[in-house]
């Protein structure tokens, strides 16, 4: 008994020192080694539990929850292979900076590496993807209580984005009530108990210095670039962009309002390419660019100098250009370097984008992915989110669609796999409490379907627009080989999703037209809870469309 009333005393004094660092959500897997940890966080008054059976898809919810938050979220799980479910959300969140914090129960070091059960090794089992590790001890009262809450608070203290991978050794008993014993050891802390406060608290970091030369650099001509931003960031960083009259080359996950739309079109026509070639400095927010046209723009492109802007530290530039790699908040950096309203050094991009428009009103003709993807805004929930899979659906919304600006965009764009995104998208909701779309191709689903379960009570209506062109398409778009391509790059699974809605409680719709499907989409804002539409199309239609667009463009 004196084991399991200890382990419980170590775990609620973990689970309450993390709670002094903004964490307010604590996503749980069912397991009996973790147990002190999930009651410790059960019995939490300021804490929300999370709950799934599905380790994968519950280290999603909590990358989705930190995503919609914007602050840590912890996620606790048992030992064995349990913890190692957890590593494809643990590795999106080191390339995309949400503050995950991953509590492995563990066995305690006499049943490593001898044959007991469910006992593997844990310790380093992430390699170099977390932000930080901190193998604890098993628990015992000859480590003082300071000890553990300083070592925490060091611990959050400096994550500032990623995941501190926490592995806990619990040895049993694991179950029993409180006696009261070692009450001391818990006691040492005093009155700290009684506050909010960490135990330790750590300096923050110094604001960056503005760029001296900014006054004359600003009027030069310039570009700026718009990666992946928060809402509010977008819409500061078009403002700027306006006044300076620099174009503004957005993605999809910029949230700027897109000002030169469907510019991974337009950016291949010869005329759009010489005049950004006469660019002498590029201003690029955030990173993580989405279409291929982009991005080669941004690998070919040389001017004299190019500065990355973004909170998030270390190279976020894959074609190394030479300039200034500034880690500072964007909106913060924005203040410090005001503009200087010029004429447009380019106005010739602004009739590009237009006429590029306009060539994907008059194409996209045929109810598929592609008219979905180019009236998406027509579909999007007031005062809402959106959040966008992966694979071919979202290059065809950056091609082909203009989104509002400071409308929030989510998606897993950092690793960019299909994993997890359902299990991502409800924690996204569930931190905000917004309607929510939700936008995916049917493997996408496939892969993450057990996330259903947690789309059964919603905080507000949620839309799944799932794409279903059987298989894998963004294969059609590569130089895949003919023969091989659908047998082994997209693998057709010839499945309806009706089943599966109905299986976990969801309302559905099959709409085979526009106006059927806006109905539909309508029809969900309307009422509570989760609705599946299925949108079926001719397989390679919408990757076709858009090679077919891109040609256009080119020539």
């Amino acid at each position: 008994m004196l084991t399991s009333e200890f382990n419980r005393r170590w775990a609620t004094l973990l689970i309450e020192a993390l709670s002094r660092h903004a964490i307010q959500h604590v996503c749980i897997a069912p397991g009996s080694r973790s147990t002190p940890l999930t009651l410790a966080a059960a019995a939490h008054p300021r804490l929300q539990c999370h709950t799934h059976f599905d380790e994968r898809g519950l280290g999603h919810l909590a990358l989705g929850l930190a995503k919609g938050s914007g602050q840590p979220v912890a996620v606790i799980v048992t030992s064995g292979t349990a913890a190692a479910n957890l590593y494809p959300a643990l590795i999106e969140a080191g390339l995309t900076g949400e503050r995950l914090v991953m509590l492995t129960a563990d066995r305690p070091p006499e049943l490593l590496a001898c044959g007991a059960n469910q006992a593997i090794r844990q310790e380093g089992m992430f390699g170099a993807h977390p932000a930080a590790v901190l193998n604890l001890p098993r628990p015992t009262p000859a480590i003082p209580a300071a000890w553990l809450v300083s070592a925490l608070d060091q611990a959050m203290a400096e994550l500032k984005g990623g995941a501190l991978h926490i592995n806990c050794p619990f040895a049993e008993p694991l179950y029993g009530g409180e006696d009261g014993a070692h009450q001391a050891w818990s006691a040492a802390l005093g009155d700290w108990w009684a506050g909010r406060d960490p135990w330790l608290a750590l300096p923050g970091e110094s604001p960056a210095a503005a760029e001296a030369d900014w006054p004359q650099w600003r009027q030069r001509r310039g570009v700026v670039l718009a990666g992946r931003l928060s809402a509010e960031e977008g819409v500061a960083v078009a403002r700027w962009a306006t006044a300076l009259s620099w174009p503004l080359l957005a993605d999809v996950q910029s949230q700027t309002g897109q000002p030169l739309p469907c510019a991974a079109l337009w950016l291949s026509a010869p005329e759009a390419r010489a005049t950004l070639a006469e660019a002498e400095l590029v201003v690029q927010f955030g990173s993580s660019l989405t279409g291929q046209p982009l991005l080669h723009w941004q690998a070919n492109t040389r001017p004299l100098q190019w500065w990355l802007i973004e909170a998030q530290p270390g190279r976020r530039d894959p074609a190394h250009h030479r300039g200034r790699r500034i880690a500072a908040p964007v909106s913060a950096w924005l203040a410090q370097h005001p503009p200087l309203a010029r004429q447009p050094w380019a106005p010739v991009l602004a009739a590009c984008a237009a006429q590029a428009q306009q060539r994907v009103t008059r194409e996209v003709k045929t109810f598929g992915e592609a008219m979905l993807a180019h009236r998406l805004p027509a579909l999007l929930p007031a005062h809402g989110q959106l959040f966008l899979g992966n694979s071919l659906i979202v290059r065809l919304v950056d091609a082909l669609a203009q989104l509002p600006a400071g409308y929030p965009v989510f998606g897993n764009r950092g690793a960019s796999g299909i994993d997890g995104l359902i299990s991502t998208a409800a924690g996204v909701q569930r931190a905000t409490g917004k309607p929510t779309l939700l936008l995916l191709g049917d493997l996408s689903a496939l892969y993450d379907l057990n996330a259903l379960a947690l789309l059964r009570a919603t905080p507000a209506p949620l839309v799944i627009l799932l794409v279903n062109n059987n298989g894998g398409r963004i294969f059609s778009l590569l130089p895949t080989p003919e023969a091989q391509r659908e047998q082994f790059y997209c693998m057709p699974q010839q499945v309806s999703f009706k089943p599966a809605a109905a299986m976990f409680g969801l309302h559905y719709a099959c709409p085979a037209e526009w106006p059927a499907l806006e109905e539909a989409v309508h029809a969900a804002w309307a009422r509570p809870g989760s609705t599946l539409i299925e949108v079926c199309t001719v397989p390679d239609a919408g990757a076709h469309l858009l090679q077919q667009l891109q040609r256009a463009e080119a020539s």
